[in-house]
């Protein structure tokens, strides 16, 4: 399998990088939390950006699979427990009805799972971005300045939050693609559906199944670019 690391020192310095990041996520996490008037919502999305960052740390350090995915399924049973324990205060209520943590965790195992052996972590690492900085800031901006809200299936949603998902889609995705040594135009183009099709699941998702669908959706659109169109060289 592509990216087995031979020197167990380089790995354990590696993997201590990636846990000292997640460490300092966790602790803004805790001193946000404690602020007086501290917003959960503001709480849960520094969180949700600063966690989805992780995959580029493995794609860069070149984290084996199996560690991503191990830390993955942790990370998704402590999450699950989260809504009947007080595990995750700030980030997940007990009795919260979304399962939005869950499936934030799950996704980025079943990413690397998908697209590590094939050594594209490219895609994988996209799926993630897109969910981390594209959801991530359009909820943000959506709450502060959000003026002309919509409404789909009972979510409501506004067109500032849904603007911002699909500009910052599309520039995480071409900074991404972009890797893969494709031309100026493929790049930005495949970018571009990338980021449609992503904005189009945030908005029609429910119960947090959108750290789901986004990152899976958006990996796959794009693999599936990369791979078929004969102008994407696939």
């Amino acid at each position: 399998m592509p990216w087995q690391l031979a020197d167990p020192l380089t790995l354990g310095i590696n993997v201590g990088w990636v846990a000292l990041w997640l460490a300092l996520v966790g602790f803004s996490a805790w001193w946000l939390h404690r602020q007086p008037n501290s917003e959960p919502e503001f709480v849960r999305k520094t969180v949700h950006i600063g966690t989805g960052n992780v995959i580029l740390l493995a794609w860069w350090l070149q984290i084996p699979a199996g560690f991503a995915i191990a830390a993955s399924l942790l990370f998704s049973a402590i999450s699950l427990l989260s809504y009947y324990l007080p595990l995750l205060p700030g980030i997940n209520s007990v009795g919260r009805s979304s399962f939005g943590t869950f499936f934030y965790a799950a996704s980025i195992g079943l990413l690397v799972a998908w697209f590590w052996p094939l050594d594209l972590p490219q895609f994988a690492v996209l799926g993630i971005l897109v969910m981390t900085w594209g959801d991530g800031l359009a909820a943000l901006v959506g709450r502060r300045w959000g003026r002309h809200p919509y409404q789909l299936w009972g979510e409501k949603k506004s067109w500032e939050g849904s603007l911002t998902m699909a500009l910052v889609s599309w520039l995480v995705g071409g900074l991404v693609l972009g890797t893969l040594g494709l031309g100026w135009a493929v790049t930005w183009g495949v970018a571009l559906g990338v980021a449609i099709a992503a904005t189009a699941l945030e908005a029609c998702s429910k119960l947090g199944i959108d750290n789901l669908t986004v990152p899976l959706g958006s990996a796959a659109l794009g693999f599936w670019l990369w791979s078929w169109l004969p102008w994407a060289g696939g």
